[in-house]
């Protein structure tokens, strides 16, 4: 995952897609179910097809329409999709997936949704031993591993080779004869398996089988690998049982996740309208409206709307066509940035008392200037709401974050950064609103390092958190 600098974002790094099916048009079903979780990436896209002697890549920097603009031609029944941002200073086309290599065990394409932890320690090990490698990606040391493997088969070299890494891992493979899906030991990401009229399919997503027409069948579970050939589905759990230990990241329902996707049995729309109105509760606010900052706060503010029985109100509109800004070098062309991509309706705002819901503040640079374009607008009050806890640490799973001292929640209090932003108001989700809003998932079974620190697997240090070879 990656940080947007203009709008204070945690970013999904990417999505992976995988099919099987002989009666279909393989890749063209692959850029369909790309497209479906273009949200999880949106600066590269690579689509890999085989027929298991040959594979046919094509792959591309961009959003899939531009990454991709004539489909692999190789008559196939198998295939596996990416989706990805990178991380800073990692924009590079040999970093675009799928990999495919071609080994003594045969080939495979590999798309890695996620970040290995211990992928420096295996890389160097890996070097001083005489492998090479060409890209920057923490995704290359998992090939790697699977060519090095002495197992007899290649579903069994990617099993040994998952048992070596750590950290955060969904993975979609295609070998010489099969679909490989393998999902982490704390299923830190989401993977789930549906099924075409005469095939498979393997997304991160579930939003990806509605576009394709694909049945939901389940989503993988952590520490599982499940196999799709012509004999149907396999499933094997891999992992150690004692290393099990389910932590889906919980910023999956926050944010990162198509709000018409289910995880792990949870509807993604409904916990946020949950988040909502777990913030009305919490809070109570007198208000003349309810507002969100596009696209991501919208659902919990209709459920805070509908819980508070204030209207619900549209006034900043988002211009869907300014495309991803980088950052900017001082604060004069940050705003000008935020302004390009959202305008405030003074007709909405003039002269109300708002409660503005947001689903999470990482340095607080935007929300500031977000505030005051409301008030220059002629809003008399903002009350900001942020349907998570406060982001005190660090993630090590699959987002590119800071070292912790730049997360504003880390070094200040919570009236330090509601002064800091002007809002008239802030408030913070509870972590018990969040567990009630996603009432479908256990909270043993999710992840919440990045709001109390609790690391469930290993993570590198703090003086490391700089290295940036690590992309997916």
């Amino acid at each position: 995952m990656n940080y947007d600098p203009i709008f204070d974002k945690w970013h999904e790094e990417c999505g992976v897609f995988g099919v099987f099916d002989r009666t279909i048009d393989v890749a063209r079903y692959v850029y369909w179910g790309l497209f479906a979780l273009q949200h999880r990436g949106q600066e590269s896209a690579g689509i890999a097809i085989t027929d298991g002697n040959e594979v046919a890549l094509k792959k591309g920097m961009g959003l899939l329409t531009e990454a991709i603009k004539e489909l692999p031609t190789l008559k196939s029944h198998m295939g596996t999709g990416h989706v990805r941002y990178s991380t800073t200073g990692s924009n590079n086309p040999r970093n675009i997936q799928p990999l495919v290599i071609h080994y003594q065990g045969g080939q495979i394409a590999v798309a890695h949704n996620g970040n290995l932890t211990n992928a420096l320690d295996i890389r160097r090990r890996l070097e001083a031993d005489g492998s090479i490698f060409q890209t920057t990606m923490d995704s290359e040391v998992i090939v790697n591993l699977i060519a090095r493997s002495k197992a007899d088969t290649q579903e069994e070299r990617i099993a040994d080779a998952a048992r070596q890494i750590e950290g955060a891992f969904s993975l979609v493979i295609t070998t010489n004869d099969s679909l490989v899906g393998v999902r982490d030991p704390q299923g830190f990401r989401p993977l789930c398996l549906g099924k075409t009229e005469h095939g498979y399919v393997l997304s991160s997503e579930s939003c990806a089988f509605d576009a394709i027409k694909a049945e939901f069948i389940r989503d993988i579970d952590p520490g599982e690998m499940v196999i799709i050939d012509d004999r149907g589905v396999r499933s094997t759990i891999y992992a150690e049982p004692q290393k099990i230990d389910k932590k889906l990241c919980v910023f999956e329902y926050i944010y990162f996740a198509r709000s018409d996707s289910k995880i792990d049995g949870q509807s993604v729309y409904e916990t946020r309208l949950n988040m909502g109105r777990e913030l009305y509760n919490e809070t109570k606010y007198d208000a003349d409206i309810v507002m969100s900052i596009p696209d991501s706060g919208t659902t919990a503010a209709l459920g805070y709307a509908r819980a508070s029985g204030i209207p619900f109100a549209e006034g900043l509109i988002k211009n869907r066509y300014s495309g991803r800004t980088f950052i900017k070098p001082n604060q004069e062309e940050r705003e000008l940035a935020v302004r390009m991509k959202l305008n405030a309706m003074p007709e909405v705002v003039g002269g109300k008392r708002i409660v503005l819901i947001d689903d999470s503040i990482v340095r607080g640079t935007t929300s500031g200037l977000i505030v005051k374009m409301l008030k220059e607008a002629g809003a008399k009050e903002i009350y900001m709401c942020v349907s998570s806890p406060a982001i005190e640490y660090s993630c090590h799973y699959g987002i590119d974050t800071s070292v912790r001292k730049e997360l504003i929640a880390a070094t200040h209090t919570i009236e330090e950064i509601r002064d800091y932003i002007k809002a008239d108001k802030l408030h913070y989700l509870s972590k018990e609103g969040l567990c009630r809003a996603v009432s479908g998932v256990p909270e043993a079974d999710l992840c919440f390092a990045c709001f109390n620190g609790d690391y469930r697997v290993d993570v590198p240090t703090e003086q490391e958190e700089g290295v940036k070879y690590v992309l997916e």
